[in-house]
Parts: C-alpha cells; sequence; structure tokens
C-alpha cells in the first residue's frame, strides 16, 4: 500500500495498543511534487479513500482481505524460510531499513553505491543533438526513469517481505499485520505500478513543452542574431533532469510507506516490552 492508495490506520488501531501516525492522502510527498509541478491535480482526488478502496477490490479480493480479518481464523503457519530466519531487535532492523533507504536515494542522485548489490542507473548526458525532435528527445529519460522505478520496486518488495518476516516471529497481532500487508501487497500492487507509470509520462508531456520553448527561443535569437548561451547550451534542460530525481525521491518515499508502517509497529511493540 502507498499514500496513492490507502493507509494502515483503520487496521493497525485494532491490532495494536497505540495508532500508528500516518500522513493524509494528499500530504504524500510525489503527490505534493506533481501538483506543485502543474503536473497533476491533486483536487480530482479528493473523495472518500475507503469508496476509492473499494473500487478497485474485486470478489476474489474482497474474500481474500475477509479471511485476513476475520478474528476467528487462525493464522497460516510461517513459510520454512521465514522460521529460519533469526528474530532481529527493533534497532538491528531499523538499521537494515534505513540502509537500503539509503542506497536507493543514491543510486537516484547519483549512482548505486558501490557493493550494494544495485545496478548503476546513470542519467543520459545533459546534451542533446540539434536539431531536438520533441517526439524522441525525452526517450533516454524515459528508459531512465523506468529502469530507476524497476529497481526500486523490485527492492522494496524484498525488503517488505524480510519485515514481514521479522513481523511473524512476533507476537499474534504483529502476525496478523504481517498477513494483512502480505494480502493488500497483492490485492494493490498492480494498481500502484498502474499508478506509478503514469508519472514519466507527465514528465514527458512538461518536457516536450520545454523542448518547444527552447526550440522558439533558438530560433528568435538567430533572427536577431544574437548569441545567447542559455538557449545554445543546457541551461534549459538541467531544472528537468532535476526535477526527474526529486520525483524519483519522492516515489521512493511513497514506496517506503507500507514497509515503514510495518517497522513501527514492530517497534512499538519491542519497546513496550522492555
Amino acid at each position: 500500500m502507498s499514500s496513492l492508495a490507502l493507509s494502515f490506520e483503520p487496521q493497525t488501531q485494532t491490532l495494536m495498543t497505540r495508532p500508528l501516525s500516518r500522513a493524509p492522502l494528499h500530504s504524500s510527498r510525489l503527490v505534493r511534487f506533481l501538483t506543485e509541478n502543474d503536473m497533476s491535480d491533486a483536487a480530482r482526488d479528493t473523495y472518500d479513500v475507503g469508496q476509492k478502496l473499494g473500487d478497485w477490490l474485486n470478489f476474489r479480493h474482497a474474500i481474500a482481505l475477509h479471511g485476513v480479518l476475520n478474528p476467528e481464523l487462525q493464522l497460516q503457519p510461517s513459510p520454512a524460510n521465514t522460521r529460519r530466519a533469526a528474530l532481529m531487535t527493533a534497532e538491528a532492523l531499523s538499521r537494515h531499513v534505513n540502509k537500503i533507504r539509503s542506497q536507493l536515494e543514491q543510486s537516484i542522485v547519483e549512482g548505486a553505491p558501490p557493493g550494494s548489490g544495485l545496478a548503476r542507473i546513470d542519467m543520459p548526458p545533459a546534451e542533446l543533438d540539434e536539431p531536438i525532435d520533441p517526439k524522441t528527445a525525452f526517450t533516454t529519460y524515459r528508459r531512465f526513469y523506468a529502469a530507476q522505478q524497476r529497481q526500486m520496486e523490485a527492492t522494496l518488495q524484498n525488503l517488505r517481505t524480510q519485515v514481514r518476516a521479522q513481523l511473524r516471529k512476533s507476537s499474534s497481532a504483529l502476525q496478523q499485520l504481517a498477513a494483512l500487508d502480505e494480502a493488500f501487497e497483492a490485492t494493490l500492487s498492480e494498481r500502484e505500478a498502474a499508478l506509478l507509470a503514469n508519472v514519466p509520462k507527465l514528465h514527458e508531456k512538461r518536457f516536450v513543452q520545454a523542448v518547444k520553448r527552447h526550440t522558439k527561443k533558438q530560433a528568435e535569437a538567430t533572427a536577431a542574431a544574437e548569441i545567447a548561451m542559455d538557449v545554445r547550451q543546457s541551461a534549459w534542460l538541467m531544472p528537468l533532469r532535476q526535477a526527474l530525481r526529486t520525483a524519483l525521491l519522492a516515489e521512493l518515499d511513497t514506496r517506503m510507506q507500507p514497509t515503514l508502517g510495518l517497522l513501527e509497529a514492530f517497534n512499538l511493540e519491542h519497546a513496550q516490552q522492555q
């Protein structure tokens, strides 16, 4: 689940002694970025989140979630690989989650750190062949963005599974939360992927508009026999490149929310046991 979809709060309040704080839907870092850059209209999504979730669930999904939420049903035994995993301390699990997040952030900003196991995905060179074709100019940037998205998705899916494994070795409440999270991930992952796949399309639209403005300025400068450095060089391109990184960092923040919610629940319980 992500802040593009829904919060864990209604379910976790019944599982934990203290409710987990969750940012409102439209305080999502990614939603704020898209709205502030006129790439999305947040007002279109102001209707009830519960109603939106209901629209996304089919009958099969509803049955699966009912089985998880029914307190009379016994939890399924943990998979063998989960049972073999050693229970981590809250501090160790937090360090692990923060390490993975930091590595993904570094991958977006300057390239994957050595030894992280992440593929190095470099931003395309800050130069475009002249004359610039608006129809193809964004192609290399689209590939860069899509590769970063795929790496984030795979890495955080694995991390989320690891954190759930720790919850399954804890109390019955945390075991139920892990089962609930797994059911929601299976239910909403396809929808989330479709929503996030729209983000590079929004960037491309903005990019094409910038290319057209740049081309117009070039023509005007040539007609006036002027030398305009910001027109001839790539100054116009730099804000667009930075916007891609900023959006990817915001998307990482969004994708991290379910795992951070599980981690918070794990830390709360372990703090209460001390």
